[in-house]
């Protein structure tokens, strides 16, 4: 197997990359850099916004409106041409700029490239742009720097760098030059460091290996590249109904088209027939615009865009409107734990004294005892981090934590450093696993050490016990041991604090030595204290929760188990153990598996591809540049808030309280989203199902059209968006999160849908049908004219049975929907134009048709309203019999 660069020793790695200690010369560099390009991340080309234009007008009903639209225009139907093609263009502006907003994830990634860089070229030290480094290029790195480039490590002077954007850890990582031979994944290559990493303490030197879009980053930004968006279940099912109902719809019209042209070539017609075949094809046209509802992308937009304003308002900001309906359908929760699921900030949770005692301080420090005074005291002096003039606190987040935990207890850090200050120090070394200070404290002089506990129980010849120095003996040793391993075995990060009385006012490294052991402190990053709630809403939901983390096996579960994440019976992998799995294998025990710990950007994108394989819709939560190709993978990809710019481009939703059960709350949100546009969709289409029957029957019966053209064409002006937005607002309903994700392979037209579209279809075409009859009676004219009024009301009025498929309108709150109550007014509104003497000649009412022919039309629709609700009535009463 061919090693990788951080398994070759030093000399190899010098060799390799054609480099000295003094660096490349100034030509090397000119001819690397012609060869290799600039240490900059390549794009791939972008989509120009008129491309981007263009394709929302591969829709199959798109193109059959487009067509209709262009055949009208020919007819000289100029105002319904119009009509269509504004509706189109709007879509078509809107999608484009969804897109192009969506756009930004490399540039971000650009950003987070150093400007410059402090090398060693020629033989001296001098500063270049950083797009300019080549490999061999020797990188000096002080704190505070981002590493310009990926590269070997040459030097290290207590270097410390975060690499959570890569890793997920939020503890910055100890930095060796030694040698790793056996393969480890990439927050254990202690020799190496990462282009976009920020050094937080120490300084060293690296030669620089790989540059560009070879770099670690630059591997996630082609991940990126060539991640696919994943469509949304409803784009799915609208995709593949809209392609069947446009042929469906095309074959309707043509039969319509072929039996108008019988009757007109075999009846009794003399003369010119030209007017009478215009108008059949005109009629075809219109049924066909009829029954395709050309406003229902724009309606789905519409009602997602009302779901992004209630998801605002519980911390979810939507970049792409589609997440919206995907959150309803989410059956995986693949999170993050660092900052997702914890609070991203070591926290001191525990202590023990060498006199056993442990548990919380008393919040009153003058009560503390000798013993307990003194560990406060190691904690804050042998102690880096420090405090700006606006309180924010600066330093190694474990040292944070100590001084965030004086503070706690009523012992502000500041008092205790200001009275005691540092004449000396010696600063952590990864190899020494140790840091010392000199201080002053109640005019003696004492050195006070902190580090790893094994290191320091092997430094300490004493102990202090009740106020007293003891000796240290084999007993007290075994129990720091014992509760040391209680502490690790807890998941918790221990540290122990020692001191000793000094003479000198110099520190040696041979100092520490014969320490007297003063205590233990264990903290870990804690969850937050809404996520077990959250986790467990979810599950009731039916929705599993994975947590995907960079850090060590034990600590990932450990958080897990105590969160509700990770139960008895459950399996943990390690990215290792993972990349060990074949693809079945995986499949085989993925639902068993609640923690992915140690994994690579390559590992997330695996995890969340065998969970969609496995049919179900996923989400993924993720702050850093290595969740930003998972989250662009996921269905739904959920930034926090406080993450990277590379993580929010790539995602679909990001939260800004970086609150876990926000996502539970947005699901809910969500799942109602979902079921308004499907209320939407049906009441769209059982109206245009009613019209089609009418117009079947009527063919049948040998009838005149029921409805005109223009007619046709008005009636969806007056009942398409008006009432369908309306129904976008309607409350979630009661049990909106009692039941379990839908499946993502389910049509939009299944189940209740599909019921309530035909049955409701039906009774309003029976009533229509019912008006022409009775209209007939009269006229044919004013048969058409019953019709035409009876579709409107009946479809106008339908809003109200629409709003639920198991509530009545009465039961769910006549007037909890102010915008369906405001939207059926519209309607009739726009109906009554009709009736104006002026305009009765163009929709074709004849004049005989007065104030009880209007009624009549009303009460018919108001049979087919009552019948709907009442079939709710006798259905829940049955199921509830059950």
């Amino acid at each position: 197997m061919k090693k990788e660069i951080y398994q070759y020793s030093l000399e190899e790695v010098m060799k390799q990359t054609g480099t000295s200690d003094s660096g490349l010369t100034s030509q090397q560099a000119k001819e690397k850099l012609e060869k290799d390009g600039y240490n900059q991340l390549k794009e791939a080309p972008k989509k120009s916004s008129f491309q981007l234009f263009l394709e929302t007008f591969k829709d199959a009903m798109v193109i059959v409106l487009l067509v209709v639209a262009i055949v009208q225009m020919f007819m000289g139907s100029y105002i319904e041409s119009i009509v269509i093609f504004a509706v189109l263009m709007l879509n078509a502006v809107v999608s484009m700029i969804q897109t192009k907003k969506a756009e930004g994830s490399l540039e971000a990634l650009k950003n987070l490239s150093a400007p410059d860089a402090n090398i060693v070229r020629d033989g001296k030290e001098q500063s270049i742009p950083a797009k300019e480094l080549v490999i061999g290029d020797i990188v000096i790195l002080e704190a505070g720097d981002y590493v310009p480039a990926d590269g070997r490590l040459i030097d290290a002077g207590s270097l410390k760098i975060d690499e959570g954007m890569l890793t997920g850890e939020s503890v910055p990582v100890e930095k060796k030059v030694s040698d790793i031979e056996e393969e480890v994944p990439i927050g254990d290559r202690h020799n190496m460091v990462f282009s976009g990493t920020i050094v937080t303490y120490g300084r060293g030197q690296f030669v620089v290996t790989e540059t560009g879009n070879h770099t670690q980053i630059g591997q996630v930004a082609s991940l990126l590249e060539n991640t696919d968006e994943q469509k949304t279940p409803l784009q799915k099912s609208l995709d593949i109904f809209s392609k069947k109902l446009s042929i469906a719809i095309l074959i309707l019209s043509l039969i319509i088209l072929g039996v108008q042209l019988v009757r007109l070539f075999t009846g009794n017609h003399s003369g010119d027939m030209t007017t009478d075949i215009v108008n059949a094809f005109m009629f075809a046209v219109a049924v066909a615009v009829a029954a395709i509802p050309e406003a229902l992308q724009s309606i789905v937009t519409i009602v997602l865009s009302i779901g992004t304003k209630k998801m605002a308002s519980r911390h979810a900001i939507i970049r792409k409107l589609p997440a919206v309906e995907t959150l309803g359908s989410t059956s995986i929760i693949c999170t993050d734990k660092t900052g997702t699921l914890t609070q991203n900030k070591m926290t001191v949770l525990d202590y023990y004294l060498p006199n056993k005692q442990t548990g919380t301080f008393n919040d009153d420090p003058t009560s503390w005892s000798f013993d307990e005074r003194r560990l406060i005291e190691v904690a804050v002096l042998a102690n880096d981090a420090k405090t700006t003039e606006e309180g924010a606190k600066l330093g190694d987040p474990t040292e944070i934590a100590l001084i965030d935990f004086s503070d706690a207890n009523n012992q502000p850090f500041r008092e205790i450093q200001n009275l005691s200050p540092r004449i000396s120090e010696l600063p952590f070394d990864s190899d020494r696993k140790l840091m010392s200070t000199l201080n002053t404290i109640d005019g003696e002089l004492l050195m006070m050490t902190k580090g790893g506990p094994d290191i320091v129980f092997n430094r300490c010849t004493s102990a202090l016990i009740n106020g007293e120095v003891v000796p240290m003996t084999d007993d007290i040793i075994k129990d720091l041991q014992r509760q040391n391993e209680a502490f690790s075995n807890r998941a918790l990060r221990v540290l122990a604090f020692a001191y000793k009385p000094m003479s000198q006012n110099e520190l040696v490294i041979d100092d520490e030595n014969d320490l007297i052991f003063a205590g233990l402190l264990a903290m870990i990053d804690p969850p937050r204290a809404e996520v077990v709630e959250a986790v467990s809403d979810a599950k009731s939901a039916g929705i599993k929760t994975v947590m995907i983390t960079g850090d060590h096996k034990t600590t990932a579960v450990a958080i897990a188990r105590e969160i509700g994440i990770f139960s008895d019976g459950d399996m943990a992998l390690t990215g290792a153990e993972l990349d060990a799995l074949s693809e079945e294998e995986l499949m085989t025990s993925l639902e068993k598996v609640s923690v992915y710990a140690r994994v690579s950007p390559e590992n997330k994108i695996r995890i969340v591809r065998a969970w969609q394989n496995n049919g179900n819709i996923s989400a993924m939560t993720g702050d850093g540049v290595n969740d930003a190709p998972a989250l662009k993978q996921a269905d739904i990809g959920i930034a926090m808030g406080t993450g990277t710019d590379v993580a929010k481009d790539a995602a679909a939703m990001v939260l800004t309280d970086d609150n876990f059960a926000s996502i539970v709350s947005a699901i809910s949100v969500g799942r109602s989203v979902y079921d308004n546009i499907k209320k939407a969709i049906a009441y769209l289409f059982s109206g245009n199902l009613g019209a089609i029957i009418a117009i079947i029957f009527a063919l049948i019966m040998g009838w005149s059209n029921p409805f005109t053209a223009l007619q046709l064409l008005f009636i969806n002006l007056v009942n398409d968006s008006i009432p369908a937005i309306a129904l976008g607002m309607e409350k979630a309903e009661p049990s909106i999160m009692k039941y379990p994700p839908r499946n993502s392979k389910e049509g939009i037209f299944t189940g209740t849908t599909l019921s309530s579209v035909c049955y409701r279809g039906i009774l309003i075409a029976t009533v229509v049908i019912i008006a022409q009859w009775m209209g007939m009676q009269e006229s044919a004219e004013m048969g058409v004219a019953m019709a035409f009024s009876t579709l409107i009301w009946s479809r106008t009025l339908q809003t109200l049975p629409a709003r639920s498929n198991t509530q009545t309108a009465l039961g769910a709150g006549l007037f909890t929907n102010k915008a369906a109550i405001g939207a059926i007014a519209f309607c009739s509104a726009l109906y009554c134009i009709t009736l104006i003497p002026q305009f009765k000649p163009i929709f074709s009412l004849p004049v005989g048709f007065d104030a009880g022919h209007v009624f009549t039309t009303i009460g018919l629709a108001l049979i087919a309203i009552i019948l709907m609700e009442v079939t709710k009535i006798i259905i829940n009463k049955v199921q509830k019999n059950k």
